[in-house]
C-alpha cells in the first residue's frame, strides 16, 4: 500500500495547484489556502466565490481532495487562485486532511509533479455557532505566520440562539480581518472579496504582514499588523503549545467575543437567552435520542429510505413516461422520415433506441439526489454514522468507513478517494475492497428495469424492492469486510471521534445544484461514452448480415400460396418467417456469437444468448446493461407503436419465451447488486490500495459473489414456481 502521508491529488477548475504565470517575466497567479473544519460551510462558500458548484455532505471525513477555483477578485488579486483544502479540526493530527492542509501551507503540496510553494493568504472559515472548536485550527495557522482573513459563517445559526459574535473583538485576538458571511445567502460576500484582495495587495506583500481589516467588519481601522506578536490579551498559545493552553485560549476568546444578540453584554446572552439555549439543546438530545439509538436510529434510517425510493418511483413515473413516449416517437419518425437502410436502422436501432433507453432513466437519477441532499443538510447523516459505527465494529470497521460507504451510493470514485480520511491503513484497505458493493447511481437503470418488471404499477413494491437492493449489497459488503479483516487486511480498529452538528434548514438551492449538475454529469455521459458504445453495439449486433434461412424461405412460399384463400393465415406464416430469419441472424453477427460462446458461463443465472451479450457489455459501465438490451431487441419490435421500456419488458428470446422471464430478472437484479462492472473503480482501487493485485481481487471477489448469489436466487425462484411467465407483470 502506498504511504499513509501521501499528498492527495488535487481536481477542480484547474488540475495543478502550481503558480500560472501569463507571461515570461510576469508575478505567478497568488494562491490562497482555504481552510476550516468539516461541517462550517466552506464548500459553499467556496462555490460562492468561485462561481462553481462542488457538492459535499455536512460530515466530517467527504471532501478528501483540495480543490482549486478562481475567486472573483479585483486590482491585483484578480487572478488569484483558491485552494478549497479538506476540512481539518487541527494541523497536527495523524490524519489525510490535516497531512493535506500542512503540505499545502508548507508549499509541499505537489500535484503532477508539480510544486505550488506556499500559499501567499489564508481564508480561514470560521463557525461562530461553535467558536471555541474552531479556533483551534485558526490559531495554529496563525502562529505559523500566514497573513489571513477569516470568514464568519453560521451566524443565522448563533442568532437563533440569542447570541452573536462582536467580529471586532475577534479580530483583535486573531490579528487579521474578520467578516461576517453567508454562503447560502450571499451575504457579506462583496466584504470578503474585498478583505481577500487586501489580503493578497502590495501592502501586504511580506510573509506574515496583514492587511488592515475594513472597519465595518474588525472594529475600526486599528493597524493589525505582526498579527503573532500584537495579539490582544489572552496570548494565543505559539507552535507546540500544549494543548491544555490552547483549549484555555480558545475558551477566554469564546466567551470575550460572543455577546447576547444586539450586544447587550459581553460574554453571554440575558436570561431569556439562555433559556432558549437550553430549550434548544434539549430538543436537539430528545431527537437524537432517537436518531442515533443503536436500534430505533438503524429502524428510522430503513423507513426514510424506504420513503424516499418510493417516493421517486411515484414522482418521477410521469416525466419517465414523458421521456419514453418522446424517444418512441422520434425513433418510429425518423423510422417513417428516412428511406428504409442501413441510416434509418442505425438511428432508430443503435442511436435513439439505446442512448433513449438510459436517458428515460434521467428523473429518477435528479430526484434522487435533490432528496439526499435535503437530508444530507439537516444533519441527520453524522447521527447515521453514529449509529453506524456500532454495527460495523463487529465486523472489523468502524464509523470511519462510513462516510465512503455511503459516498459509495454515489459513486466508488469518490468513496474510494474519501476512505483516506481512514486513520487506520487496513481498515482502509477493507473499506476500498468493499465499497463498489454499495448500490451506486450507475445501477438505478438496471434497477428501475428489473424492479418496475417484476412488480409494474405498484410504486410502493418496488420502493421496497429498490431499498432491499440497497441493503443487500451493504449486508455483503459487510460479510466481505469480515472476510478481509481476517485474512488480506487483518489488523486492530481505531475508535470514532465525531462530532454531531446542529439540525439545519435544508438549502433548496443546494439542493437544486446538486440535481443540476447530478443530471448534467449523466446526460453527458449519454451523450458520449454510452452514444459510443451504443454505436459500437449496433455495428457488432448488425453484421456480418445473413441471408435469408431455407425454412424461412419455405414458409413464406406457404404464405404466398394461402394469401388467396386464408389472409390470416399468411400473415402468421410471414410473421414467423421473419422471426426465423431475425433470430438466425442474430446468433451469426460479431456480438451474436461472441454471446452464443459465453453463454454456458451465465447459463446456469438463467441468461440466454441476449442477456449474456448485455452482461458482457456491461463490465464497462453497469448502466449499458440497459443500452445493450435495447439496441438488441429494438429492431426486433415496432419503435413508433410501444415505448423502449414496453419493449425491453416483452422482448422474446430464440424459442419464443420472455427474455426476462421472473426466475431470470430475480436473477438478474442480484448479480446487478453485487458484480463489479465498472472499469475506472478498478483503476482507482489500484491506484488507492496500491497496486493491481488489490484491483484483481476485487474483480474476481466481486464477479464470484455475484455469479452464486444469481444461480441461488434464480433456483430459488424456479423452486418458487416462478421460473416462466410472460413479460410485463412478472410479480
Amino acid at each position: 500500500m502506498p504511504a499513509d502521508d501521501a499528498p492527495a491529488p488535487v481536481t477542480g477548475a484547474e488540475p495543478s495547484l502550481h503558480p500560472q504565470s501569463s507571461a515570461a517575466g510576469s508575478p505567478a497567479s497568488p494562491i490562497v489556502a482555504m481552510l476550516g473544519n468539516p461541517n462550517v460551510g466552506k464548500t459553499t462558500l467556496f462555490n460562492r466565490l468561485c462561481g462553481e458548484r462542488h457538492h459535499t455532505s455536512n460530515f466530517a471525513g467527504t471532501t478528501q481532495e483540495a480543490r482549486v477555483g478562481d475567486p472573483r477578485l479585483e486590482g491585483d488579486a484578480a487572478a488569484a487562485r483558491l485552494v478549497d483544502l479538506p476540512g481539518a479540526y487541527g494541523l497536527g493530527l495523524d490524519q489525510h486532511e490535516s497531512r493535506t492542509c500542512r503540505d499545502a501551507l508548507a508549499g509541499t503540496l505537489s500535484v503532477q509533479g508539480l510544486s505550488a510553494g506556499p500559499p501567499r493568504g489564508v481564508l480561514l472559515v470560521v463557525d461562530a455557532s461553535n467558536l471555541e472548536r474552531n479556533l483551534v485550527l485558526a490559531g495554529e495557522v496563525l502562529a505559523r505566520g500566514h497573513r489571513a482573513v477569516a470568514a464568519l459563517t453560521m451566524g443565522d445559526e448563533l442568532a437563533r440562539r440569542g447570541r452573536e459574535v462582536d467580529a471586532g473583538r475577534l479580530a483583535g485576538h486573531l490579528g487579521c480581518p474578520v467578516v461576517p458571511v453567508n454562503g447560502r445567502t450571499g451575504d457579506g460576500l462583496a466584504a470578503l472579496r474585498h478583505a481577500i484582495a487586501n489580503c493578497l495587495g502590495p501592502a501586504a506583500e511580506a510573509v506574515g504582514a496583514a492587511a488592515a481589516p475594513p472597519a465595518a467588519h474588525a472594529g475600526g481601522g486599528e493597524d493589525l499588523g505582526e498579527p503573532v506578536a500584537r495579539l490582544s490579551s489572552p496570548a494565543r498559545p505559539g507552535p507546540g503549545a500544549a494543548p491544555e493552553a490552547i483549549r484555555a485560549w480558545t475558551a477566554a476568546v469564546g466567551v470575550d467575543v460572543l455577546i447576547g444578540r444586539g450586544g447587550a453584554g459581553t460574554g453571554g446572552g440575558s436570561a431569556a437567552d439562555e433559556a432558549a439555549i437550553e430549550a434548544a439543546h434539549a430538543r436537539t438530545d430528545r431527537i437524537d435520542a432517537v436518531l442515533a439509538h443503536p436500534v430505533f436510529g438503524l429502524a428510522f434510517f430503513a423507513v426514510v429510505m424506504s420513503g424516499l425510493f418510493a417516493v421517486i418511483f411515484k414522482l418521477a413515473g410521469y416525466p419517465m413516461d414523458w421521456l419514453d413516449m418522446a424517444f418512441g416517437s422520434l425513433g418510429g419518425w425518423v423510422a417513417a422520415t428516412l428511406p428504409p437502410g442501413l441510416l434509418s436502422e442505425f438511428l432508430t436501432d443503435g442511436v435513439i433506441a439505446g442512448v433513449g433507453a438510459t436517458v428515460i432513466f434521467l428523473p429518477q437519477i435528479c430526484l434522487l439526489f435533490f432528496l439526499l441532499s435535503i437530508l444530507e443538510d439537516t444533519g441527520y447523516l453524522s447521527r447515521a454514522a453514529l449509529v453506524a459505527d456500532r454495527w460495523l465494529r463487529p465486523f472489523g470497521l468502524s464509523g470511519h468507513a462510513f462516510v465512503p460507504l455511503l459516498s459509495a451510493h454515489a459513486c466508488a470514485l469518490p468513496a474510494i478517494a474519501a476512505t483516506r480520511g481512514i486513520p487506520d491503513a487496513k481498515e482502509r484497505l477493507a473499506t476500498i475492497l468493499v465499497a463498489p458493493f454499495m448500490s451506486c447511481t450507475a445501477r438505478i437503470p438496471v434497477y428501475v428495469l428489473l424492479t418496475g418488471l417484476l412488480f409494474p404499477g405498484r410504486p410502493l413494491a418496488q420502493g421496497i424492492a429498490f431499498t432491499s437492493c440497497y441493503v443487500f449489497g451493504a449486508l455483503v459488503a459487510i460479510a466481505s469486510a469480515i472476510l478481509a479483516r481476517r485474512t488480506v487486511a487483518r489488523g486492530p480498529r481505531r475508535p470514532l471521534t465525531l462530532e454531531l452538528p446542529t439540525y439545519r434548514r435544508p438549502s433548496l438551492r443546494t439542493a437544486v445544484l446538486t440535481m443540476w449538475d447530478r443530471g448534467m454529469g449523466f446526460l453527458r455521459k449519454a451523450g458520449t461514452v454510452i452514444l459510443l458504445i451504443a454505436m459500437a453495439l449496433w455495428w457488432l449486433g448488425t453484421f456480418p448480415r445473413s441471408e435469408a434461412t431455407a425454412e424461412a424461405e419455405a414458409l413464406r412460399a406457404r404464405a404466398e400460396t394461402a394469401a388467396v384463400a386464408d389472409a390470416e393465415t399468411s400473415a402468421a406464416l410471414l410473421e414467423e418467417a421473419d422471426a426465423l430469419d431475425a433470430r438466425y441472424a442474430a446468433g451469426r453477427t460479431a456480438l451474436g456469437r461472441l454471446g452464443g460462446f459465453v453463454e454456458p458461463v451465465f447459463a446456469p443465472i438463467g441468461a440466454d444468448r441476449t442477456l449474456t451479450i448485455g452482461i458482457l457489455a456491461s463490465f464497462a459501465a453497469r448502466e449499458v446493461f440497459v443500452t445493450t438490451m435495447a439496441v438488441q431487441v429494438a429492431g426486433r419490435d415496432d419503435i413508433e407503436d410501444e415505448g423502449l421500456l414496453e419493449i425491453l419488458g416483452t422482448a422474446t428470446r430464440d424459442d419464443g419465451s420472455p427474455i426476462f422471464k421472473p426466475a431470470a430478472a430475480w436473477s438478474m437484479l442480484a448479480f446487478y447488486i453485487l458484480a463489479m462492472q465498472c472499469l475506472p473503480t478498478l483503476v482507482m482501487t489500484a491506484r488507492e490500495a496500491g497496486g493491481w493485485r488489490w484491483a484483481g481481487l476485487q474483480l474476481a471477489w466481486m464477479t464470484a459473489v455475484a455469479w452464486l448469489a444469481a444461480f441461488v436466487v434464480y433456483r430459488i425462484a424456479l423452486a418458487a414456481g416462478i421460473g416462466g411467465g410472460g413479460g410485463g407483470g412478472l410479480g
